[in-house]
Formats: C-alpha cells, sequence, structure tokens
C-alpha cells in the first residue's frame, strides 16, 4: 500500500490540506465520539431515512480518515484501529465531491446539536476548498466563481446593463411619487449609507431594489449605491476558495472607502450578510473601519426613530418567517426580523422549530448552482415543506436571496401553493408617504397603466424560476392570468390544455429545446395560431428559430429584459394578434 501511486490532484489536495488546518479545524476533526446526536439535525439524513451515507458523522468521516492518515499521529501509528485511509485516484475525488457538495449545505443544524463542539460545516468548507483547488467541483460552481473573479459579480451583470436597470428603476419611481429626490444616487460622494445588494436583484428581483429607494427616500436618508464593486455575496463562502473570498471581500470595502462612504447596509442576503460583515474581512486581510449592518437593522432603526411610518394593515394576509441559516445560526439574527414583522404585517405565524433550530430552505451552500444535486436537494426538502405547509400561511417571508429561490423551488415542487417575500417589500409596501405631489394623467408612461393585460391567458416558459418569477409577477401586475412553465415538455402541454393568448420561450432548455417546442407548436394545428415571444439570453441562437421554415415567431427579446419593454413588446404581439383575428373574420 505504501508504494501505491497517487494521482497528481490527489497529492495536491492532501498537500494544501496541511497547509489550511487551524486549531478549530483540528478540534472538529478529532473530537467526534461517533453519538449520533447530529443524525436526527440534518434534513438529507430525514428525508433519506435508511441512508447512512447522509448523516453528519458519516459525512465527516470522508474527510476525517485521510486527515488522520496524514495529520494525526493515530492514523499515523494505528491506521486500521481509527480507520485512517489516504487518497489515491481522482474518481475518489470525485466521490468526494459529491458528498461534501451534493449532500450538504454547510447549514451548521449539526453543528449546533453535537455537544463535542464540532462544526462540520467549517471542515466540510475547507473539503471544498480542496477540491476547487485542483479544479474538482460541480460546473454550477467554475462558473459561477469565474464569473465573480472576472466580472465582479457572481451573475455575470456588465456594468451598462447595471446602471440602465437603476436609471430605468428611478424613472419609475420618480413617476409614481412625483418627486426627482427620490432618483437612485450612484457613485454619490460623502453619503452616510452605501447600499450594496445580491446581484439576484439586478437580474431577475429589481423591485427589491426600488422598495429599498423608497425606504431611504422616506427616512430622509444621504445613501448611494456604487456603479461597480456592489455585489455583496461572495461564491468564496460556498466554495471554500479563501482567495476568491478575499477578493470580491476587499473590492466592496475599497469602493466604499473611495466614495467615502460612512456605513455599508448590506440587502437582505444571508451568506451575503455573513461573508461581507464576518468571514470576508479575515480573507482579505483587512481591518475594515467602517460600520457594516444588514438592512433589516435599517429598516427596524428607521421606525423606531420615527423617521419612517408604517401601517400595518396595508399587509394582511397571513405570513411566517424562514430564519436563514447564515442570518440566524451563523449571525444571531433572530430577533430583529421578527420585531420587524410584528410592526409592518397584522396576522404573522411562527414555523417550528424556528431561529438557530430552523431547517434550511436547501438552497444554502450554493446548492442553487448545483443542478445536478437538484432531484436529491428537493427531495430533501420535504421536512422544509411540512414545516410551512404547518403554519397555514400564504406568504413566507425571508432574509435571503438565496432562500427565495430554494423556497420557491421547494414550494413549486411539493405544490404548497405559498408566495415567498422579503422585509424589505413588505416595509415598502406599509410605508406612509407623508407627501405625494400628484402626477397628472397624461404624464404617467402609457405602460405604467394597470390592469391592461386584463382577460389575457399567458404562459411563461424559462427553466430560470428566478426569470419566470420575474416575468410573471411583472405581467400580472398588470392585470394577465399566467401558467408557468419550466420545460419544453411543461410548455407544450400547458398550451395543449390551457390554449393561452400568449406564450414566452426560452431557447436553451434541458431536454425539449425552445426550437423543438417552437417548431412542434408551429406545426400543431391546434397551437400554430398562438403568438410566441422569444426571450433568451443567448441571442446566437436567434438563427435556429428564424432559419426554421415555418412562420418566425411573433416577437423577439433578449436578456435583460426591462419591465417596460417586456409590457411594450407583450402589448404589440397582443394587439397585432387580436387586429389580425378581426381581419380573418
Amino acid at each position: 500500500m505504501g508504494n501505491r501511486k497517487r494521482s497528481y490532484k490527489a497529492e495536491k489536495v492532501i498537500e494544501r490540506m496541511g497547509k489550511k488546518l487551524n486549531r478549530q479545524m483540528v478540534a472538529s476533526l478529532v473530537a467526534c465520539v461517533h453519538c449520533g446526536l447530529c443524525t436526527e439535525a440534518c434534513h438529507y439524513v430525514l428525508a433519506n431515512p435508511g441512508d447512512p451515507t447522509y448523516a453528519p458523522a458519516y459525512k465527516a468521516d470522508q474527510v476525517r480518515k485521510f486527515f488522520k492518515r496524514h495529520f494525526d499521529w493515530t492514523g499515523r501509528i494505528l491506521p486500521w484501529w481509527v480507520k485512517a485511509k489516504s487518497l489515491y485516484t481522482d474518481e475518489e475525488l470525485n466521490e468526494l465531491k459529491d458528498t461534501v457538495f451534493g449532500k450538504c449545505t454547510n447549514c451548521r443544524r449539526c453543528s449546533l446539536n453535537c455537544p463535542m463542539g464540532v462544526d462540520y460545516a467549517t471542515f466540510n468548507r475547507m473539503a471544498r476548498g480542496l477540491l476547487v483547488s485542483v479544479g474538482v467541483m460541480p460546473e454550477g460552481v467554475a462558473i459561477v466563481s469565474k464569473d465573480q473573479w472576472e466580472i465582479g459579480n457572481q451573475m455575470g451583470v456588465l456594468k451598462e446593463d447595471y446602471v440602465e436597470t437603476l436609471d430605468w428603476l428611478s424613472d419609475e419611481l420618480e413617476d409614481e411619487l412625483g418627486d426627482p429626490a427620490v432618483r437612485i444616487p450612484i457613485d454619490k460622494m460623502d453619503a452616510d449609507v452605501v447600499y450594496s445588494i445580491n446581484p439576484r436583484e439586478i437580474k431577475y428581483d429589481p423591485r427589491t431594489i426600488s422598495d429599498a429607494a423608497k425606504i431611504f427616500y422616506v427616512a430622509g436618508e444621504n445613501w448611494t449605491m456604487p456603479s461597480e464593486c456592489w455585489d455583496m455575496t461572495n461564491f468564496g463562502l460556498f466554495s471554500g476558495d479563501d482567495d476568491l473570498g478575499g477578493a470580491v471581500g476587499r473590492r466592496l470595502y475599497e469602493k466604499v472607502v473611495e466614495l467615502r462612504g460612512g456605513k455599508l447596509v448590506i440587502s437582505e442576503c444571508g451568506h451575503g450578510y455573513r461573508s461581507t460583515r464576518c468571514e470576508a474581512p479575515n480573507w482579505a486581510g483587512m481591518d475594515v473601519e467602517f460600520e457594516m449592518e444588514s438592512s433589516v437593522l435599517t429598516m427596524l432603526r428607521y421606525i423606531k426613530e420615527g423617521r419612517i411610518r408604517v401601517d400595518k394593515t396595508k399587509n394582511k394576509i397571513p405570513v411566517t418567517f424562514h430564519d436563514s441559516c447564515n442570518n440566524a445560526r451563523s449571525c444571531g439574527l433572530f430577533e430583529e426580523p421578527r420585531e420587524l414583522l410584528s410592526l409592518v404585517v397584522e396576522d404573522f405565524r411562527e414555523m417550528y422549530p424556528n431561529r438557530a433550530e430552523n431547517y434550511c430552505c436547501t438552497g444554502g451552500g450554493g446548492a442553487m448552482s448545483m443542478s445536478e444535486y437538484t432531484p436529491q436537494r428537493l427531495k430533501s426538502a420535504v421536512t422544509k415543506a411540512n414545516q410551512m405547509k404547518d403554519t397555514g400561511a400564504e406568504i413566507v417571508v425571508t432574509s435571503c436571496h438565496n432562500c427565495v429561490d430554494g423556497l420557491t423551488d421547494l414550494i413549486r415542487h411539493y405544490k404548497l401553493g405559498m408566495q415567498v417575500t422579503q422585509l424589505v417589500n413588505l416595509v415598502a409596501n406599509a410605508v406612509v408617504v407623508e407627501k405625494k405631489v400628484a402626477v397628472p394623467v397624461e404624464a404617467v408612461p402609457v405602460m405604467a397603466e394597470d390592469n391592461v393585460l386584463k382577460g389575457y391567458r399567458i404562459l411563461v416558459t424559462d427553466d430560470e424560476p428566478d426569470f419566470v418569477t420575474f416575468v410573471s409577477a411583472v405581467l400580472e401586475d398588470h392585470g394577465a392570468s399566467v401558467s408557468r412553465a419550466y420545460s419544453g415538455d411543461e410548455a407544450l402541454e400547458l398550451a395543449r390544455r390551457e390554449k393561452p393568448n400568449l406564450i414566452t420561450l426560452d431557447i436553451a432548455m434541458p431536454g425539449k429545446s425552445g426550437k423543438e417546442v417552437f417548431e412542434e407548436m408551429r406545426a400543431d394545428s391546434d397551437l400554430k395560431r398562438i403568438p410566441v415571444c422569444i426571450i433568451t439570453g443567448r441571442p446566437e441562437l436567434r438563427r435556429l428559430i428564424y432559419d426554421r421554415p415555418v412562420p418566425p415567431p411573433e416577437g423577439y427579446m433578449d436578456k435583460p429584459v426591462t419591465e417596460d419593454g417586456l409590457l411594450l413588446n407583450v402589448r404589440k404581439i397582443l394587439e397585432t394578434a387580436h387586429e389580425k383575428k378581426s381581419s380573418e373574420a
């Protein structure tokens, strides 16, 4: 065995482990007594009874065995006694990848229930980092990390698109409130607050930015958003890559200093808050002089100080609250979100267990980027689904964008019929605007009319849940009845059953592609007259649609799309279809 040849990657993993070990890591690696108290704490275990490979102690042993073989004296002297074993092949590294990435969201619930103080999530993250350092990781982790390294944010949003989105959000706010002072300030020097966001907001959920801007405006805050280095999320926390974690944190800190900002306010994101405020200063090796706080605390303070007034009767629908693992277990944000909820909603229902004992949404630890593990992730979500269902609430509130995606996924999977929102949305809805300048009807853009799509049935199809949520919300806000499809097969099934007035269709989807769906619709006598609007993030695939021997689609848009752009195209398609139908009649 001693002469067995070890692969280059395995050799580097072992070598790097020796450099990553610290007192906390070693204590967790040697302290486990295999008592099993952590087992029932894990949502993966609860959803997979009888499968020992999901047990935290078993998963930890996959890392512990080669730690003992190379770095602990017991493993060097009595390897057979302590079950020490080395790493040799790339196949073993891939098996380890499936354990540390695919069977754990690093939620730390098992750590909370360990009587010996073993923090499995800490050295599981280390194990992820060891694998990432030799290129062994899920494809989604590699893509997101690359975007954050090279473009500066984990969703690859370009500066031009970011600034353009903030501009049209400002236009909408100015129209709504009738005051140019409500516009979102960009790169304002000497602001008291620099506001940083999750890229998901700019790409899929811009209304969270509008709601935050409205709150800052009513509070009379001196604030700004950076034009660059605005991403407060940090994929280094998920991948275990401390170099990436440090670089991302440093960019944001240096931007606040450059703008001479007084305080960094971090929008609602569990891992963003934890990594930016608690972890990244260590990864970056920086002393951060300015204050950092979650926007949850900012909004709560505004109400307590009388800077904003709220009317909770505006939020009557029963809600429950999901504690983000990173906000709650790792950062201690338990009571503040609940205090804020009590001020802005009428009917709050606690889910059990809660606070530090709450179960993961199953989207944490970067799991939403790892599509190969989606089936087991959604299977493990049954515990969370039952928690939510038992509350009887219609809305689940969370202060984390990862949790928004994770909860939306499981709600759809288990057909719970609930909605997901965040505190900023509820606060903005409840805030009382003391003085509102009336805007003449003729000055309001046509696209801002309510119920302009009333009576129309629209099928939205895309494999990105965030995008489906965004498009659906825009269309529903303007009166449309919306159905959602997340694959080509599902789109065809719903189209045949519901005969919508319009279908939006993505080109690149797993399974049956948008091209195949489009061709099948054009060849189907029942579907061929339904107007189609192609919305894709891959414009290079346009030829796949337009080079077909069938009539072209009625509309085409490139991502990212704006609310006004979407409504303009949808209305034009529907009006043209109506005119065509009238002329044929």
